[in-house]
């Protein structure tokens, strides 16, 4: 917004302010910067991957790979079926706080089409894309939608805050030496993170005032039992997504990492992919697990159950969330010629 004019006139004309002197000129030029900035970290996130990559015997991580037999592989889809299952009915409590009558297997369908496409290709495309795409065609309008897509991101990261606050808090995280930093500083964010989620349910609970106004958009707290609803969801659903990468790890080593540890890393593993902005943090996590649990297991090993892992739970599902939106875009266009639902 442009500032009026000042009502003093000086004969001689002003010499012109720089743009960013302008108190408008911040506001103007952050979302530029912002880009820039993403766009630079990004950059040197992905190079130093690159660098990383070109170190690994990638000779010795294809004969791990098939080192797995169809069992653990079996067991590795059916707990990443489980996983998704666990997300899909975070739209179903998005259901019970908007309050629309959509079927509930349409909403856990629209949901699980949505994850999928979010893990591989971030949120815009998935958690807000496809639910508008999705949702609208099931009758629901965009207020509606937003408040869904809204609830959900709160679900994920409310279980996310108590759990991964626990296993901090709890001083057994299994971290190497040069990583020591004191478990007084890493119990303490562990409890800083418990805090945070419980003062959520707290404001669900004993708030007084439970909706607010944001830039025209009304946010309201879901009452205290939907919030409990959100937290344990969320929490099975990232504690379902650790036993995934322990399970593959376990063929691996000797002494594989124990479940703890896992959970700890996967946990530190997603928040930094998020930060990275790298789509489906390709890399990062990897990074990540080499960095934590290195001292356990060997480079190419760490490697080869994550890829297994993403295989079964990024691609595998994206490929069944592909088929699924591509047979409900054809039902949409031939409503005469479709099936029943």
């Amino acid at each position: 917004m442009r500032h009026p004019e000042s009502t003093w006139i000086s004969r001689a004309a002003p010499k012109p302010a720089p743009a960013l002197a302008h108190p408008g000129g911040w506001r103007r030029a952050w979302p530029v910067l912002r880009r820039i900035g993403i766009a630079a970290f990004a950059l040197v996130v992905v190079s130093l991957l690159a660098w990383q990559a070109r170190r690994i015997d990638w000779s010795q991580v294809l004969v791990a790979l098939r080192g797995y037999g169809a069992p653990t592989l079996l067991a590795a889809v059916a707990l990443a079926a489980l996983s998704h299952g666990l997300y899909s009915c975070f739209d179903l409590v998005g259901r019970h706080y908007v309050g629309h009558e959509v079927a509930a297997r349409h909403v856990m369908r629209a949901a699980f089409v949505s994850y999928a496409f979010n893990l591989n290709m971030g949120t815009l495309v998935g958690a807000v894309g496809m639910r508008m795409r999705l949702y609208s065609r099931l009758g629901l309008d965009a207020p509606d939608i937003a408040r869904i897509v809204g609830l959900s991101l709160v679900t994920n990261w409310s279980g996310y805050l108590l759990l991964a606050g626990g296993v901090f808090a709890s001083g057994l995280v299994d971290l190497p030496e040069q990583w020591r930093i004191g478990d007084d500083a890493l119990q303490g964010l562990g409890f800083v993170l418990v805090a945070t989620a419980a003062g959520y349910l707290w404001l669900c609970h004993s708030s007084s005032t439970r909706s607010w106004s944001v830039r025209g958009h009304e946010i309201m707290l879901p009452g205290p039992g939907v919030a409990a609803v959100q937290i344990v969801l969320s929490m099975a659903n990232w504690s379902v997504m650790a036993a995934i990468v322990w399970l593959l790890l376990r063929p691996q080593g000797d002494t594989p990492p124990g479940y703890g540890a896992v959970l700890a890393t996967l946990l530190v593993g997603c928040v930094a992919g998020v930060l990275a902005k790298v789509p489906a943090g390709l890399g990062v996590l990897e990074a990540v697990f080499i960095a934590m649990l290195g001292h356990r297991l060997a480079e190419h090993q760490l490697l080869a159950g994550l890829l297994v892992y993403r295989a079964v739970y990024y691609l595998l599902p994206l490929a069944v969330a592909a088929i699924t939106y591509g047979v409900l875009e054809w039902r949409s266009r031939h409503p005469r010629k479709a099936m029943p639902r």
